[in-house]
């Protein structure tokens, strides 16, 4: 099938779906009003919150909040309702069964204090929640010390299931082939396709964090680890409000981070501004024995000394049409400029004799600007939940990478150093314009059924140019033909899906099926033929691709409630993970003359159909999920480093290559558990095993593995007197093993204190990440070539001091709002 007939039928699908609309007449709607006071000081309670339910209808919620004079109005159809007036630390009041079939004045409502009401949300708050849903589960992040004046990378760290490398690198339940998305949708947030980006970005914007396992149909088909969605901030309460947070650290770190928000009946803006500094130094350790050539063993010590600041701004606005719709445009802006600076002392020995020491040195630098423009727009067509959602988005992002290397050698072992390679300098440019075009339209029908369909339409092309120019005998720059070259890559894809809910009793199930075409289209501007390719990187590659791709990806999710405190979940669905760029690109870029990683063209995209059974179980202080899964892949994604029969200096060149294996089987468990035994303590933890299987081979040499591996966390948190609160996390992911290396375990501890000051105005945290200087990789890699032992570590022990000030709201009243403003229409799903 192709593209153009897909679309064809995309937007049939979506000329059907909306013939309802213009025979849709709207009902008639009443105003509930009223007034909320303090019943001792007769004061009105700004932001109290109004919930509208109906008896016979579990699924229907309605509501708002009290204006800066207590009052609120609320339009709604006719019908029976329970109307629940709350405000934190107040008792609150429930008329229930109230008829409306005209204007309903509920007068003036008194609430008075419940002291024990407010120990209870503070602590709901203040510690990270979850909450079940057909196909995902949430976690509201809360008051995380430990990353206060971090980065989201940070804070995904403390979400259970996933885990954060030492380089960076998400992973879903141990997997790294996970689908990041920003609001529901790919963002410039991302960059380039990497989560790198998601290091330089202030934690303080999370909202919440949607971990799912089990993705329904709505959801892009990529990522065959599952998705994880970070929801920003975007506040819904009214007035003008928001907080500012500054940030002090060493190593040297600094930033400030503006959230705010103007909110009236007729719009609400929205901005998040910040700029920070940040200097990372690492290093590693790399020692390799040859079988073969001129020297049999080869140490290499590396120093990383990275520098980075940027400045992102966020800025929105949602401007409500009517009572029923509303269209957002949003714009987002970012600016990176790094430095990295790369020291890599090199020891050549033969039967134990030091050969030859050289000192390479590599200054990179790294500027990448990106652009994003969203437009979102929500009818609803009534209460029920009947609704269409639109979106459109448009990124574009920039990114040069320059970078001089130079290679001296020591002469006769002493600190004298002379010339001893011709100088490189390398130049990478990155250019990405990306497309999105979506429609979702939500009907219910009956009392407790929803069916749902869509049309998401994403188009992508990246342009990599990269130059390597080498000194030639005249000390001038010439370009090298053989590694320089243009890769044009473009991804379009295109799908149509459509799903279908409903509950008996307490069982619901979701029922979905996802058609999506990928076209993974490149081209490379190449001096050579097909013959000096194949002689140059031993192996057949295609210098000009065009390949389509057709799948169905059906999803199955069921949830049995067995109480209101305890559930049972099943979940089954198909998952695609596509090649990116560089991971087809066949010209190679080099971390050292002697390692290089290549790109493999051929490559084609990963399938995987998942299993995922979970049990959820609340009590009064204890929160238990839980679930076992599993997973079979084929053609998976493996990285192995091979041999290459070159030689340099006469060390062999290895090189590192992405292929596609056979199978790769994935079968695992997790439990977690949130626990409130005292008002001044909070405790959660949780821990996932894992053990996977893979078989293949390529170019003659079995690649087949199977390895077990878990990783576990554990937090608490302690208040103590004077408004002190302490938390402590730790981190441990187990040894795991592929079919070239084996890899130690690695333990990690965060700890950090705050303080609530000018009446709880503002917080001053202070916090360690990685405390004991621990969070480093250890592993052994061996194939038929060499043996190689390391030790990386990408950042080292940090500190940081915080100052977050909040105006025109206090502590409790940022409390309030996390338990009651989730933000439900900034929830995009696609």
């Amino acid at each position: 099938m192709t593209i153009q007939k897909i679309s064809s039928f995309s937007f049939l699908l979506i000329f059907f779906i909306c013939l309802p609309f213009s025979v849709y007449s709207q009902s008639n709607k009443f105003t509930i009003s009223g007034k909320v006071i303090d019943d001792a000081l007769n004061v009105p309670l700004e932001y109290a919150t109004i919930a509208i339910t109906r008896p016979n209808d579990p699924n229907f919620l309605d509501g708002g909040v009290t204006d800066i004079e207590g009052k609120f109005n609320i339009n709604v159809p006719p019908g029976v309702y329970n109307i629940t007036v709350e405000f934190i630390s107040y008792t609150s009041k429930t008329f229930k069964n109230k008829k409306v079939e005209a204007d309903l004045d509920l007068g003036t409502i008194m609430l008075g204090i419940n002291a024990s009401s407010l120990d209870e949300v503070v602590v709901r708050a203040e510690t990270t929640q979850v909450e079940v849903r057909l196909d995902k589960k949430i976690y509201n992040i809360g008051k995380d010390l430990t990353t206060k004046g971090g980065t989201v990378s940070d804070a995904l760290s403390n979400v259970p299931s996933v885990s954060v490398d030492v380089e960076g690198a998400i992973s879903l339940r141990g997997n790294q082939n996970v689908r990041v998305l920003i609001n529901g949708k790919p963002s410039a947030l991302a960059g380039f396709g990497s989560t790198d980006v998601l290091g330089q970005l202030p934690a303080d914007a999370i909202d919440r964090v949607e971990v799912i396992t089990s993705p329904s149909a709505r959801y892009d088909a990529e990522g065959t680890a599952g998705i994880i969605n970070i929801i920003l901030r975007k506040d819904k309460t009214l007035g003008f409000n928001g907080s500012v947070s500054t940030t002090v650290g060493y190593p040297e770190s600094y930033g400030i981070t503006a959230n705010v928000n103007l909110r009236t009946e007729k719009y609400n803006l929205f901005n998040t501004t910040g700029y920070n500094y940040r200097s990372g130094p690492g290093g590693g350790n790399f020692d390799t024995r040859y079988f073969q050539g001129n020297f049999n063993r080869v140490l290499e010590n590396r120093d990383y000394d990275r520098s980075n600041k940027g400045f992102n701004t966020n800025l929105g606005m949602e401007y409500y049409i009517n009572d029923k719709s509303s269209i957002t445009a949003s714009t987002f802006f970012r600016y990176g400029d790094g430095e990295d600076i790369t020291t890599n002392l090199t020891q050549k020995f033969q039967d134990k004799t030091l050969g030859q020491e050289t000192l390479r040195r590599e200054v990179e630098s790294e500027k990448d600007k990106s652009f994003q423009f969203a437009l979102n727009y929500v009818n609803r067509f009534n209460e029920e939940g009947h609704k269409l959602t639109m979106d459109f988005q448009y990124e574009n992002d920039k990114e040069e990478q320059p970078a001089f290397i130079t290679e001296t050698v020591r002469v006769n072992n002493t600190s004298e150093e002379t010339p001893f390679l011709p100088s490189e300098e390398v130049f990478t440019e990155e250019k990405q314009n990306e497309y999105l075009f979506q429609a979702d339209y939500v009907l219910p029908f009956g009392e407790d059924s929803q069916f749902e369909a869509g049309y998401r339409g994403n188009f992508k092309n990246e342009n990599t140019d990269y130059n390597l120019n080498i000194e030639d005998a005249s000390g001038r720059l010439v370009r090298n033909d053989t590694v320089s070259n243009i890769f044009d890559y473009t991804e379009n894809v295109n799908a149509i899906y459509t799903q279908y809910g409903t509950k008996f009793g307490d069982f619901s199930f979701l029922l979905g099926l996802r058609l999506e075409n990928t076209q993974l289209k490149g081209e490379i501007d190449s001096p050579f033929s097909d013959e000096d390719l194949v002689n140059a990187f031993g192996f057949k590659i295609d210098t000009d691709f065009d390949n389509n791709y057709l799948g169905l990806f059906p999803t199955v999710n069921f949830i049995y409630e067995l109480s209101e405190t305890e559930n049972v979940t099943l979940g089954y669905n198909r998952r695609i993970n596509r090649p990116r760029g560089w991971f087809i690109n066949p010209f190679p870029s080099r971390s050292s003359r002697t390692n290089i990683f290549q790109g493999n063209p051929n490559l084609a995209p990963a399938y995987a159909s998942a299993y995922d059974l979970g049990y959820l179980k609340r009590w009064e202080k204890l929160t238990l999920t839980s679930s076992v899964y599993y997973q079979y892949e084929t053609d998976a994604f493996e990285r192995v480093q091979q041999g290459t029969e070159q030689f340099f200096e006469g060390i062999e060149i290895i090189r590192t290559i992405p292929i596609n294996l056979a199978t790769n089987e994935r079968i695992g468990a997790e439990a977690g558990i949130l626990y409130n035994p005292a008002k001044w303590l909070r405790l959660n933890g949780s821990v996932n095993f894992f053990q996977f299987k893979t078989e293949g081979d390529f170019n003659g040499v079995d690649y087949g593995a199977k390895n077990n591996s878990w990783f576990g966390r554990f937090s608490s948190k302690v208040s103590l007197p004077a408004n002190i609160d302490w938390q402590t996390n730790a981190f441990y992911v187990g040894a795991s093993e592929n079919s070239q290396t084996k890899t130690e375990g690695i333990f990690s501890l965060d700890m950090a204190l705050s303080k609530e000051i000018f009446k709880e105005r503002a917080t001053l945290s202070f916090n360690v990440r990685d405390l004991l200087n621990s969070r480093k990789r250890n592993s052994l890699t061996t194939t038929e070539r060499f043996i190689q032992d390391s030790e990386f570590q990408w950042r080292a022990r940090q500190f940081t001091l915080t100052l977050i000030y909040r105006f025109n709201q206090k502590k409790k009243d940022q409390n309030r709002r996390g338990e009651n403003g989730g933000g439900e229409d900034f929830e995009f799903e696609g």
